[in-house]
């Protein structure tokens, strides 16, 4: 697993071997980030369930201006503090346009600091996605994360999308 595109491209992604982990394939971030052009550049990217962080360092590969991510797991945290060391290495960018929090996604969006994004990307473990949809997304629109041109990239299982109340 790498980076796809932008300064950092071809930068390998270390992955741990946690059975809850899926992370976003090198073709899935390919297409994606072709789709949002433009939109990525200059943008304040939250990744939630970040994982090995593929999402906001793909991001910030490509142009965008900080990026923040929210991981639970330990080990994986680990990982994905190591990944944002390197992408930043690689694409000459400084320390303080990445962050990495190890914190429950509910509680790190009760308890933040209250910042507008421009680009969130919200890819649960798949057997999480029912129980947390409604307070997630709830939380999001309430606790001002979003603002009225934010674009919220929500991954999940096909055919199980349904849509939160309010959106």
């Amino acid at each position: 697993m790498r980076i796809s595109g932008g300064k950092a491209r071809g930068i390998p992604l270390r992955t741990s071997k946690a059975p809850e982990l899926r992370p976003a394939t090198e073709a899935n971030r390919e297409r994606l980030f072709s789709s949002l052009g433009q939109q990525i550049q200059n943008a304040r990217v939250l990744d939630l369930f970040a994982g090995t962080g593929a999402y906001g360092l793909e991001a910030l590969s490509r142009g965008a201006a900080e990026a923040y991510f929210v991981e639970k797991n330990r080990k994986i945290t680990k990982d994905l503090q190591d990944n944002l060391s390197k992408v930043l290495k690689s694409a000459e960018l400084s320390k303080d346009v990445g962050e990495v929090f190890q914190r429950d996604v509910v509680d790190f969006l009760n308890s933040s600091p209250k910042k507008q994004f421009d680009i969130l990307f919200l890819d649960p473990p798949y057997a999480e996605i029912d129980p947390l949809r409604e307070r997630l997304f709830s939380r999001i629109r309430n606790n001002q994360f979003v603002h009225s041109d934010s674009l919220l990239i929500h991954e999940c299982p096909a055919g199980e999308y349904e849509e939160p109340t309010g959106w």
